[in-house]
């Protein structure tokens, strides 16, 4: 009979590490959030839509693709993607290629919401996270955010590729 493997737990060191990235995790989202609500009346993931849409050849990706990108599910990327339809800034077409798919596409409208709130956005990313930073400790966060993204989702083609 063999016996059950023990728990790996963390140590005390890990335990704060730990505390610190879920520190993180939890209150950035929610900082840039409120930031663009206020400044440009469009949640942090509404905007991370529109943007990365705004940086697509043609301002355009497969619903599907986007959510991939998102880290959406289809169902809940369609519901902010209505939403967006409604402000005129994305329109939603059948895939001309594969009609089984449909197309998210950035509308003039959508990309000059893009340009109008990009720079209270970097400053705010700037402010957040690169002003308390050394060069150094910004290079490290970058390597160490890959090393976990590639642990996490190995298989996402979203993840930069090394520099």
């Amino acid at each position: 009979m063999e016996t059950p493997q023990q728990p790996r737990w963390l140590t005390d060191e890990e335990m704060e590490t730990w505390h610190a990235l879920a520190g993180v995790m939890v209150r950035l989202p929610g900082a840039l959030d409120a930031e663009l609500q206020r400044d440009a009346g469009v949640s942090h993931v509404e905007y991370l839509v529109m943007a990365m849409l705004s940086q697509t050849e043609g301002r355009t990706l497969r619903m599907s693709d986007l959510a991939g990108h998102t880290g959406s599910s289809l169902s809940r990327l369609s519901h902010l993607v209505k939403r967006l339809e409604k402000s005129a800034w994305v329109r939603r077409e059948p895939d001309p290629t594969d009609g089984r798919y449909t197309l998210a596409v950035l509308t003039d409208a959508g990309h000059a919401k893009v340009v109008e709130s990009a720079p209270g956005h970097a400053d705010a990313v700037r402010r957040f996270v690169f002003d308390a930073l050394t060069g150094a400790q910004q290079r490290q966060l970058r390597d160490i955010g890959r090393r976990i993204w590639r642990t996490v989702a190995p298989d996402d083609h979203c993840l930069p590729p090394p520099s």
